[in-house]
């Protein structure tokens, strides 16, 4: 496609996303597109620092999130390459200590299994949200979490799965998760501004600051470092360097000259796996499945590979056609839990290169947006209703206070503070607000959420035990009292 064309194809787009970025309150964002190979549109717009003015430049570094997860799946491909790693294999064959929580899935987890979340756990981010632990001792917690479906039977998005393939990545190749993708993915394409941890994008000149809407203001937040948990989404990048990476999947696996993967295992890695049970709410989308680090969804017609991401303060979206050859990556520094705008740019860029009607993408997800938020305060007023007032306490507040553990989340903390009591967690601190008897919700500005906390006594009537809805999909996990260390 020439030039000439695609400035045609994209007649009014920069100035649909300069409107966009207002109508979704998100301060900047940055689109690259490849076609035929070749990188026809890396731009930026709006303000990576909102409060220095500095705009958005196709250089400027976002964190990409759970993008990073197809850069796992095609480290382990290499290594399939090699001989060295079998997708069916067992876990077990390569990390001995390898131990899920169901003994069945502990000794049948394979690579595969891995990497497209069918293990039977939920979420259970909070195991590594913010957590100060090392890989390696996030996989022995793994033995620990409740699995809410069989072994396989499911799909269900899990980061700990993912995680578990860097270490498996690195005891293979006698390194790390950290330099074999950067020895054997980005140095080969040459993306020189990509990097594998937050602390390296804050030492550059040209990095997006992080921003979180609440209540309508949208305000700077903090970098999170999420090293541990690294191949499930650690990766920061620029829409130039993503433009590479877009390149080489549309490319069966080959920059330039030289093959970085083999064309079979990426089509392995770009097949469906597990298919996703969701609900069709737009007729364009049609139902779709997992691969390997990557999502396989029809799009009008067209097959669509894509994968989101998401950590605090940014969201973005990788996504190709492979039959057309086109790809599109957006990345922007608001998260997604209040904005969809990666996921309405890139639609919108297919629609003008595919020379289809303009769906009105921005309203429609802007209605269901608007219903989320309406459901969610209905759900705190509810949650106020429910409220049995004019109960206290049971207990003198000091006797609330200590340190609860549980083997696979850790220690939650709880304080005096103000007058009444706090939790902190991984280094976060809740408030802790008296709900009703000794029931407290712990509140979190930054989630947006209001978690019931349960104060559990023994038969003596001491406060013994913790409970937490951490995992909504599972019981409540059990914090035990841990014994006074004086």
């Amino acid at each position: 496609m020439k030039a000439r064309q695609i400035a045609e194809e994209m007649e009014g787009f920069r100035q649909s996303v300069s409107e966009m970025l207002a109508t979704w309150n998100v301060p900047g964002v940055a689109i690259a597109i490849v076609k035929d190979g070749e990188t026809v549109l890396a731009e930026g717009f709006g303000l990576r620092d909102v409060g220095k003015g500095l705009p958005v430049t196709p250089k400027t570094l976002f964190g990409i999130g759970s993008c990073t997860k197809a850069f796992t799946a095609t480290a382990m491909g290499i290594l399939v390459d090699e001989g060295k790693l079998d997708w069916d294999r067992r876990v077990r064959d390569y990390i001995p200590t390898f131990t899920m929580h169901d003994a069945f899935a502990g000794d049948h987890m394979t690579p595969r299994d891995l990497v497209c979340h069918c293990s039977g756990l939920p979420g259970h981010d909070f195991v590594w949200l913010n957590a100060a632990c090392t890989r390696q001792e996030l996989l022995e917690r793994l033995q620990y979490l409740e699995p809410n479906k069989d072994f396989r039977a499911v799909y269900q998005y899990q980061n700990l799965m993912f995680m578990a393939p860097g270490c498996l990545v690195g005891q293979i190749s006698q390194s790390s998760w950290e330099a074999f993708v950067q020895e054997r993915i980005l140095d080969p394409l040459g993306m020189v501004r990509t990097n594998l941890s937050v602390r390296t994008s804050q030492t550059s000149e040209d990095v997006a600051l992080p921003y979180h809407e609440r209540e309508g203001e949208v305000n700077e937040v903090p970098f999170r470092n999420i090293d541990a948990i690294g191949p499930a989404g650690s990766i920061n990048s620029c829409v130039t360097d993503m433009a590479q990476w877009l390149v080489l999947n549309l490319n069966k696996g080959k920059h330039g000259d030289q093959q970085i993967i083999s064309e079979g295992t990426l089509s392995e890695i770009h097949s469906p796996q597990m298919v996703i049970r969701e609900a069709l709410k737009h007729p364009e989308l049609l139902h779709s499945s997992y691969g390997l680090g990557w999502i396989v969804q029809p799009y009008r017609g067209h097959r669509l590979i894509r994968h989101g991401g998401r950590i605090d303060g940014f969201s973005a979206l990788t996504s190709f056609m492979p039959h057309d050859n086109i790809g599109v990556v957006a990345l922007s520094n608001r998260d997604i839990a209040g904005t969809p705008l990666p996921t309405i740019l890139t639609y919108q860029v297919y629609d003008r290169l595919l020379g289809l009607d303009l769906i009105p993408w921005s309203d429609r997800l802007k209605k269901e947006h608007d219903e989320a938020k309406e459901a969610a305060q209905k759900a705190k007023e509810r949650a106020v209703a429910e409220r049995k007032s004019g109960t206290g306490l049971t207990h003198p507040l000091a006797d609330y206070i200590g340190d609860f553990e549980h083997p696979g989340y850790g220690v939650v903390s709880v304080e005096v503070a103000d007058g009444g009591l706090k939790a902190t967690f991984h280094d976060m601190a809740f408030p802790l607000e008296h709900y009703h008897y000794d029931i407290f919700e712990m509140v979190s500005d930054l989630f947006d959420t209001r978690m019931t906390v349960s104060f559990i006594s023994d038969v003596k009537g001491e406060i013994s035990r913790l409970s937490i809805p951490l995992e909504p999909s599972v019981k409540d996990i059990i914090f035990t009292r841990m014994q006074d260390k004086s």
